[in-house]
């Protein structure tokens, strides 16, 4: 029996031919479906690959008992309702290499564009001018540029940058000294100290709470005077309000975006404004990336079929449900763990060390460790992190992973305890699980506590004194901030000394109650740590 491929947009000749040398396959394309009638036609194909045209929706997946594998053919996944094909266990992959090169080389079109104002110049000529002197440019050679995401794009970006004689300083919170160090670029510690040094700014970021409007108008005033920045990345990144804002005042010298906050874009303000220049999402628009995702995309779906093989996959279906279920608490409480120590770490990480104590070191550690891992680079990664791709991710920014398990019980038939180390500086944490599905942080460091590992949870480390938890109380009142719960640790377990509190907020504080903290004498330091509301879960462990 076949496997029968259904291909539902337009895909490169070399992704046929691969599928053509597979006497095991046979593949149909149906472009354009929608509705009853793209329903009907997944119902009768084994897998499927799509580019952006088309919406796989839950709608479209409905009664669905043949579908086994969707691929998409290029990174984004917006198209494709990944919970409802997780429920019918359909796995779901992506091609996130494919259009890394189109897309680095695509930044520097546009970097050049705006140095050499190519597309003004060429206007001028059309409209029947010679002039030379309005189209001064500046050479890239010597000038600093600023890479904000150092995954592939961001790497090749650097790369590129180097040969053309630029200084590169580059922030990711992944980023090591020794990998920066080995790729050529500068470290930075936060973007703030990256603005007013550069004189290009390019992002390679996903889309998230951290990086929407990563430059914004209350930051204009950091920036380097005559900047220029591009975006081949998300819509979102930069505040288009602050880009203008910023040419009027002639602190921005030049903007480029290949993305747009809405798209398709066709009227911006922006467009005619002198010292930009945008394109409508090219930067995967080459013949040798869509020949690229074409074949890694079949490939992927082959390797799948004849072999079980799952790469680049964006859920988890693909897990034996008795598994899924026997773990899931466990996989819960790991996965805000590493959400936690990504968080409570600060600092670009370079090796991490997972400790299963207990009745849990008997079962599969390995997902719970690939759950830590997607928990931790969760807010990082452009790609969607999960459980399958999670630690290939982690080990391809060369950070070392570590497991240790010990059947010995300690104080719990089972916990999980985490250290995370990078750039000088070392924490530690661990958690249990009550019943089937509570998970608990039991640990922080050097105190023992018991604290809900769920939605807004402030850390305050302060001397052991009298007062100070009614201190905290008094300032979240006058804040109308309500305190859901409270757990307080002692440095080894000895009074005097130091201590820490985690409060379980009904809601975030203003920055006023935090700084009213921090007026608080024997207070030394408090953070805010986000995690998922209680019960909910990532999309791959639904």
């Amino acid at each position: 029996m076949a496997y029968r491929i259904l291909v539902l947009d337009p895909i490169a000749q070399e992704g046929f031919d691969l599928l053509n040398a597979e006497p095991e396959f046979e593949y149909e394309v149906r472009t354009g479906l929608k509705g009853e009638e793209l329903r009907k036609s997944l119902n009768e194909f084994d897998g499927a690959i799509v580019r952006s045209g088309v919406k796989i929706t839950a709608e479209s997946l409905e009664g669905n008992k043949r579908l086994r594998a969707i691929v998409r053919a290029g990174v984004g996944t917006d198209n494709i309702d990944k919970v409802a094909a997780t429920r019918l266990g359909i796995v779901v992959m992506n091609t996130p290499a494919g259009n890394t090169l189109s897309t680095a080389e695509h930044t520097f079109a546009l970097m050049l564009a705006l140095s050499r104002s190519i597309a003004p110049a060429y206007q001028s000529l059309c409209d029947g001018k010679w002039d030379r002197k309005s189209f001064m440019g500046t050479q890239l050679a010597d000038k600093v540029l600023g890479v904000i995401g150092m995954g592939r794009i961001g790497r090749e970006v650097s790369t590129r940058a180097i040969a053309f004689g630029m200084r590169v300083l580059a922030y990711d919170p992944f980023l090591s000294d020794e990998q920066a160090s080995k790729i050529g670029v500068e470290k930075v510690n936060v973007v703030q100290d990256l603005l007013p040094r550069v004189d290009y700014l390019t992002v390679h970021t996903p889309l998230t709470d951290e990086t929407k409007y990563l430059v914004n108008t209350k930051q204009l005033g950091l920036l380097k005077k005559g900047i220029r920045l591009v975006n081949c990345a998300r819509g979102g990144i930069y505040e288009e309000a602050a880009l203008i804002e910023g040419l009027n005042q002639g602190i921005i010298g030049g903007v480029a975006l290949d993305v747009f906050e809405e798209e398709p874009c066709t009227n911006s303000p922006l467009f005619k404004m002198p010292g930009v220049i945008c394109t409508p999402h090219l930067g995967a628009s080459t013949e040798e990336a869509q020949t690229q995702v074409a074949i890694e995309g079949i490939q992927l779906l082959i390797n799948f079929f004849k072999t079980g093989e799952i790469r680049h996959a964006v859920n988890v279906a693909a897990l034996d449900p008795k598994t899924l279920d026997s773990l899931r608490g466990y996989l819960d409480a790991v996965y805000r763990l590493g959400m936690l120590m990504s968080q409570w770490h600060e600092g670009s990480i370079s090796a991490c060390q997972l400790n299963y104590r207990g009745e849990v070191a008997d079962k599969d550690t390995k997902l719970l460790t690939a759950a830590f891992c997607a928990g931790l680079m969760e807010r990082a990664m452009p790609e969607e992190v999960n459980i399958i791709n999670a630690e290939m991710l982690l080990r391809e920014r060369s950070i070392d992973l570590t497991e240790n398990k010990t059947r010995e019980l300690g104080a719990f038939s089972s916990s999980i305890t985490a250290e995370v180390s990078g750039g000088g500086n070392k924490v530690k944490a661990g958690v249990t699980v009550f019943g089937n599905n509570m998970p608990r942080l039991i640990s922080i460091n050097d105190y023992r506590l018991e604290a809900y590992l769920d939605g807004h949870l402030l850390f305050f480390t302060h001397t052991d004194v009298p007062g100070i938890i009614g201190r905290v109380g008094t300032v979240f009142g006058q804040h109308q901030v309500n305190i859901g719960q409270m757990s307080v640790g002692r440095a080894n377990q000895q009074p005097g000394g130091h201590a820490i509190g985690v409060l379980n907020l009904d809601g975030v504080p203003p920055h006023i109650a935090l700084d009213q903290l921090m007026a608080i004498q024997s207070i030394e330091k408090i953070q805010m740590i986000a995690l998922p509301a209680h019960g909910q879960l990532p999309e791959w462990l639904q």
